[in-house]
């Protein structure tokens, strides 16, 4: 059997609306994507929703909204994707790493007070693996010292604090719609945020700084005339991504089902083998389960994560890692950043992997990565 690490949940309704987009004409943005951020307008409850081609895009206009400045700074935490410190870069600025906590991945709010200077300007908290960060002791910080919050939620479509869905509790909320992510369009992202000068400003950025509704220049009620604003970017959808968007979109609900009764079907086949650890979520939280992170109590086994990971692959399944900590990158080394001030991410680092995942894996797949996981740990045990 193989069982890759993802397979995009996509059916003939996806099929069809993208060939829909290509039978019309209209490949690029358009009325589709205006569709797209209504609809996902309604299914958050948000104010204002801009699509984008992709989460780092949302990311880097989110800190252009706040104006950021050469050498100031803004803190994230070290385990994340290389996004979410090299939109802070764009600037000239600097990403100020936050060990994160043993049993959830998620930013160390403990830690992040001792971080803040006179040069902090926002803090970029992650919701990792679908579980959505402290956000009331985050928002409290950010109110204390006068920062902004913006929050990635490229893994947390659709994650629950307290009840309430992730998209409208800090300043500006990043989604990601890459091709593994809970709604996959391929690329493409969404940014979701109060402000509506900000969502005004994030419009006209992404698509060269033209002046509003620019993309109708092209079509019956548009102009050849236009203006240019903002020294902009290149970050607007196309009509193709947000109409799989759309039919994604429909469905997101019973693509979270799936995932959960996946994680839930690993924690009780997992909970009582003492050679794994199990990810903790929060009480008063929900997780997407976008990912699955495991860890291996390494002290008690023959072998090591990256051994786990290659005996895997030789039985057929395909596993990840999320994440290779920012600072063990060669770019942020040169900084000066050093791995002995993270070490509860070091502590994650070596012991995690990543486990398929996804609507669509079937019950005998689910049934044989249990079945090798379980092998593998119980005959490498010391």
């Amino acid at each position: 059997m193989k069982i890759p690490y993802h397979r995009p949940y996509m059916s003939d309704n996806e099929i069809n609306a993208a060939t829909e987009c290509i039978r019309n004409g209209w490949l690029t943005m358009g009325k589709k994507s205006i569709e797209f951020e209504k609809k996902f307008n309604e299914y958050l409850a948000v104010n204002e929703s801009i699509a984008v081609n992709s989460c780092t895009a949302a990311l880097h206009l989110a800190l252009c909204c706040i104006d950021l400045k050469p050498n100031e700074e803004v803190l994230i935490p070290t385990t994340t994707f290389v996004s979410t410190a090299e939109v802070v870069r764009y600037f000239d600025a600097i990403p100020v790493m936050i060990d994160v906590e043993r049993e959830t991945h998620l930013i160390d709010v403990a830690k992040i007070e001792e971080k803040i200077t006179k040069k902090t300007r926002a803090i970029i908290p992650v919701h990792f693996a679908g579980q959505p960060a402290d956000m009331d002791e985050i928002m409290g910080i950010a109110n204390k010292y006068n920062l902004a919050v913006i929050e990635d939620a490229a893994h947390a479509l659709p994650s629950k604090y307290k009840n309430k869905l992730i998209g409208s509790i800090g300043d500006i909320t990043c989604f990601s719609f890459y091709a593994t992510k809970t709604l996959a369009t391929g690329e493409g992202g969404m940014i979701c945020t109060s402000n509506s000068d900000w969502a005004e400003k994030m419009r006209i950025l992404r698509l060269h700084g033209i002046s509003k509704d620019a993309w109708k220049r092209y079509s019956e009620e548009g102009s050849w005339k236009y203006d240019v604003i903002y020294t902009g970017y290149k970050y607007n959808p196309m009509d193709i991504c947000s109409s799989i968007g759309l039919e994604q979109l429909k469905k997101i609900d019973v693509m979270n089902d799936q995932r959960k009764k996946i994680a839930q079907k690993y924690n009780d086949s997992f909970q009582n083998e003492e050679g794994l650890i199990l990810y903790k979520i929060k009480t008063d939280r929900e997780s997407s389960w976008h990912l699955f992170p495991l860890k291996l109590n390494i002290e008690i086994l023959k072998i090591t994560r990256d051994e786990f990971i290659e005996e895997m692959g030789k039985r057929g399944i395909f596993t990840s890692v999320h994440f290779i900590p920012l600072y063990k990158f060669n770019y942020y080394k040169s900084l000066g950043y050093n791995e002995s001030y993270y070490p509860e991410s070091e502590w994650i680092f070596d012991r995690t992997v990543s486990l398929p995942i996804y609507p669509g894996l079937s019950d005998d797949e689910i049934k044989y990565i249990i079945e090798n996981v379980l092998d593998i740990i119980k005959s490498n045990t010391k």
